[in-house]
């Protein structure tokens, strides 16, 4: 399930499209291949007759049971949590019902720092916290896959905002120079 292109605006770019790391498919993986060993088990050693097929059945209402509940479900979580920074802002989104979406303005990010366990360095993953100006104040992005080039990422598109929307030294001397002109033109006419 693609991110729907139509919740940018005109002037605003995907710079980085994120789902969180595959070590999230690790254990649906793991039960898909359990139950279908479980089923070709039963069917090679169980009997074909009597309770032997009230057993195959039963193995594989639960094998695809797990394979629902343990397996389906969190690759669809996956394959629905989108992380998007763009040339203005992070949205975050989540849901395979419902739809849940929040979006940081880059011009209110405060902070972001980045933290790997053990482990997450061996996978190159990590979890990656924003803190925003507002009410909601941290979002933490959980697995996220190479996060120390996606945090320098973020750092550079931050930037880029602040620099776009604040003025240079040079500018802020033309504004202080004209201010000064027109000072002088009214203190000459009075």
């Amino acid at each position: 399930m693609a991110f729907p292109e139509d919740v940018l605006t005109e002037d605003e770019h995907v710079v980085l499209h994120l789902h969180p790391h595959w070590k999230a498919l690790i254990r649906p993986i793991a039960v898909l291949v359990l139950a279908i060993a479980a089923v070709v088990v039963g069917v090679l050693l169980l009997p074909e007759s009597g309770g032997g097929s009230i057993a195959l059945a039963v193995i594989g209402a639960i094998a695809l049971v797990a394979v629902l509940w343990l397996g389906l479900w969190p690759f669809l979580v996956w394959r629905t949590t989108h992380y998007l920074f763009t040339n203005e802002r992070v949205l975050l989104q989540q849901g395979v019902f419902s739809r849940d979406r929040r979006d940081l303005p880059l011009a209110r990010v405060n902070d972001h720092s980045m933290n790997q366990r053990f482990i997450e360095r061996l996978l190159g993953c990590g979890t990656l916290t924003i803190e925003s100006a507002g009410e909601r104040g941290q979002s933490v992005l959980s697995d996220v896959p190479d996060v120390g080039k996606v945090q320098t990422t973020l750092y550079e598109l931050v930037e880029a905002q602040h620099d776009k929307h604040s003025l240079g030294d040079g500018e802020m001397r033309d504004m202080l120079a004209d201010m000064q002109d027109g000072k002088s033109l009214r203190d000459t006419t009075t």
